[in-house]
């Protein structure tokens, strides 16, 4: 009886050990599931920042005037005297049309004056005599009425055909295109045998007095820029040539294919080393603002809104919350709502979360 309670006892042990073993077993796999099921992503804590940032734009040296030098009238170019990088005085002398149509109007202008001017002479002699005989009663007084009115025709014809010869003299002046400024030639845009019209650029030239830099800003830059900002422009392949320069102009309306606005920085006492064309890169401090910038891969949306993963510290659990953003950087963005600093935020892996995800952190003990 003893014997048989001895072996009960034995196989219920047995079952029980099983068990236990069984029991331990699975819940060394749940762990090892749930250790498999925890989600590694990178972070970074989330800090806010009172310096001011730096903003750099690539743009290039222009001048700071440029002329566009036409001819005021129409022709067949016959001469072409500089060409581009060319560097000019005023009243120089860059191109000429045919001049052959405006010497004969010269001609036949000044052939008209000429018998107006016989006109004038024959109709003063007749006035004259008419004055003389009319106090003696040896004319009439129609006769001098018109020898009078003759007179006056006369003179107003010589002073048309004067005004016509002025005229006629000035329009062979303007076969010759002279450079009004003193610069360098940038552009050419006829050739020697082309016919041009009045008004069409023959050639452009940049004015030696000023130097621009000239830069595509994005409008969220020109917000964010301070009422007067100091630009520091140097050489892309030679950052130790450099030169200080103040906006001086904004276009007010954004390039239809770049949305920038083309803005203008006045350089001041520019090296000579910075040429036309030249490529440039400006920086500039923006206004010292507290903001909080995280990598531009930690941006995501919820209900249409940006926002971001936060990881929960205690649990190591993330969750989504809603962000304001203030601007967009090349690699980052500024928020300025929805974070206060300290806060853990998922910059890679944001694309296959979900709210309560267990996550572990890169680099930390899994």
């Amino acid at each position: 009886m003893i014997a048989r309670r001895s072996a009960t006892g034995a196989a219920t042990l047995g079952l029980f050990l099983v068990a236990a073993n069984a029991l331990l077993t699975g819940c060394e796999r749940k762990t090892e599931v749930k250790a498999v099921q925890a989600r590694p992503v990178r972070t970074i804590t989330a800090e806010k920042s009172g310096t001011g940032e730096t903003v750099v734009l690539t743009g290039q040296i222009s001048a700071e005037n440029e002329a566009s030098l036409a001819f005021r009238i129409g022709g067949r170019i016959i001469e072409r005297m500089v060409d581009v990088g060319a560097r000019v005085e005023p009243d120089q002398v860059l191109a000429r049309l045919d001049p052959q149509n405006e010497l004969n109007a010269l001609r036949s202008a000044q052939a008209a004056y000429s018998a107006a001017e016989g006109k004038l002479v024959e109709a003063s002699n007749t006035f004259d005599r008419q004055r003389t005989l009319l106090p003696q009663g040896f004319t009439t007084q129609v006769l001098f009425d018109q020898a009078q009115q003759a007179l006056r025709t006369a003179q107003s014809n010589v002073d048309n055909t004067q005004a016509q010869l002025h005229i006629a003299k000035d329009r062979v002046t303007y076969t010759t295109l002279k450079a009004s400024v003193a610069g360098s030639v940038t552009a050419r845009n006829a050739e020697a045998g082309e016919v041009v019209q009045a008004g069409q650029t023959v050639f452009q030239v940049a004015r030696q007095d000023g130097r621009d830099a000239v830069f595509g800003v994005p409008a969220q830059v020109i917000r964010s820029a301070p009422a007067d900002p100091r630009i520091t422009v140097s050489l892309t392949d030679d950052p130790s040539v450099t030169a200080m320069g103040r906006v001086r102009q904004v276009d007010p309306q954004a390039d239809p294919i770049t949305r920038t606005f083309r803005v203008r920085v006045s350089l001041i006492d520019p090296p000579a080393a910075m040429f036309l064309g030249a490529t440039v890169r400006g920086r500039m401090e923006l206004e010292s603002t507290p903001s909080i910038s995280v990598p531009a891969s930690a941006l995501t949306r919820i209900n249409g809104q940006p926002a971001v993963w936060l990881v929960d510290p205690k649990g190591l659990t993330v969750s989504l919350h809603n962000v304001a953003v203030e601007r967009f950087d090349p690699g980052t963005v500024v928020i300025s709502q929805g974070l206060d600093g300290g806060e853990i935020v998922v910059t890679a892996g944001v694309q296959a979360l979900h709210p309560g995800q267990k996550v572990r952190l890169l680099g930390a003990s899994p």
